[in-house]
């Protein structure tokens, strides 16, 4: 039976390729309609195995999943071929075929072939939620209405590269203490389970005159080379047990109240969910999406689930009339002074320009903060370590000592 390869768009609106197996070219267009498919194209293949197929598959599977660094370049790309008069449709034609990612380019030639359909551009883009979140597809709806498509591009690739570059960041001060972390663990368990062993034969039949230190760690280091299997379990289980947990509602709570509340980290993530509802907010009234709209973007982009919920108070009050300081003087997530230069912005008229220049303000709050956690994570980690190897270190000498003054 021959095989045809095809290409397809979903009922989802995405392209899909893929190879099927049919009596002729109608009997597979009439099974991929059946199957709700728009078929867009149908080649057939020679007999045994598509090798060509084969490798792009491949190449597919090992391009990796579609970052937000994908679609910075994209939007930049498509921001400078509008404003040279490039039409959207030939824009991404280009933009597909300069694109090396192979998942991402079938996304592109989605969005190409919904424009062809007469679909609205943000309408294409919004049934990619995961890479296009509701702050870039009412921007570009905005731009639409407005006919201010080119320069409002160009808004969205520079938040967007501002919230890569933030995340980069956070990320980034995250990571030193966590490799400090790891070599602090993976000497410690190098000492139990290599070097203790050791003086076990030293100390054995001593135990009455070793140091409760020397007898505990001689004890824990038994136990960790006897149930290591266990303990991995263990450790493996936790760590999967806190990933489910903060993944519920209960747990995502709790985590965002505990991001808040640590003294080291506080200010950092504090400054991080301000500077990026603030910063959002103002960027979606600059590009005049109503107030509504802007508000439960706001909340949804925030990455808090105590900031979600403030936002969705003030979109409730605003719903019924009232102002957008009234439930933000009732909460503590936001300065007082914040709130007020809020509450100056919407009396005059200017509130679009008063929170672009908060969010400036706490993204620099927010490089001083990671800086800080950094310079003061490294000292602590230090002394942590010293002590650990320093406690161990110990109770190894002090017996060694202890027994030399019984022999004497």
């Amino acid at each position: 039976m021959p095989s045809y390869r095809y290409q397809v768009r979903t009922a989802r609106g995405e392209t899909q390729v893929g190879v099927l197996a049919a009596e002729n070219a109608a009997t597979a267009a009439g099974l991929l309609r059946a199957q709700g498919h728009h078929v867009l194209g149908l080649t057939p293949l020679a007999q045994g195995i598509d090798r060509g197929a084969l490798l792009a598959k491949l190449k597919e599977l090992n391009s990796g999943r579609v970052t937000m660094k994908h679609v910075l370049d994209f939007t930049t790309q498509l921001a400078v071929m509008v404003r040279a008069g490039i039409g959207i449709r030939a824009a991404l034609e280009g933009i597909a075929e300069q694109t090396e990612h192979a998942r991402f380019r079938q996304i592109i030639t989605g969005l190409k072939t919904d424009v062809e359909s007469g679909k609205q551009f943000s309408e294409a883009l919004s049934r990619h939620p995961k890479l296009f979140n509701p702050l870039y597809v009412n921007m570009v709806r905005a731009s639409e209405m407005s006919g201010s498509f080119g320069k409002m591009l160009d808004r969205i690739a520079a938040y967007t590269a501002q919230q890569i570059e933030t995340k980069k960041m956070v990320v980034g001060a995250m990571i030193y203490p966590g490799i400090i972390a790891t070599m602090a663990v993976g000497v410690t368990i190098f000492l139990l389970t290599f070097v203790l062993p050791k003086f076990a034969v030293v100390f054995r039949g001593k135990e009455d005159v070793l140091p409760w230190a020397t007898t505990f760690l001689m004890e824990l280091s038994a136990f960790v080379r006897n149930q290591w299997i266990l303990l991995l379990l263990a450790v493996v289980g936790l760590g999967v047990g806190f990933v489910v947990f903060i993944r519920t509602e209960v747990g995502s709570v709790w985590w965002d109240k505990v991001k808040l509340a640590v003294p080291l980290v506080k200010r950092m993530f504090r400054a991080l969910y301000i500077s990026r509802s603030l910063q959002t907010m103002g960027e979606l009234i600059n590009a005049g999406v109503p107030m509504l709209d802007t508000i439960a973007i706001t909340g949804d982009i925030s990455g808090n689930v105590l900031y979600k919920r403030l936002w969705r108070d003030v979109y409730s009050a605003v719903k019924q009339g009232k102002k957008i300081t009234q439930p933000l003087q009732q909460s503590t997530l936001l300065p007082h002074a914040v709130v007020q230069m809020i509450g100056a912005g919407e009396e005059s008229g200017k509130l679009g320009e008063v929170l672009d220049e908060v969010a400036q303000y706490y993204a620099k709050q927010l490089r001083e903060a990671i800086k800080a956690v950094t310079s003061m994570i490294e000292p602590i980690m230090i002394v942590v370590m010293g002590s650990v190897v320093g406690f161990i270190a110990m109770a190894i000498i002090l017996p060694i000592f202890k027994m030399s003054q019984i022999v004497r």
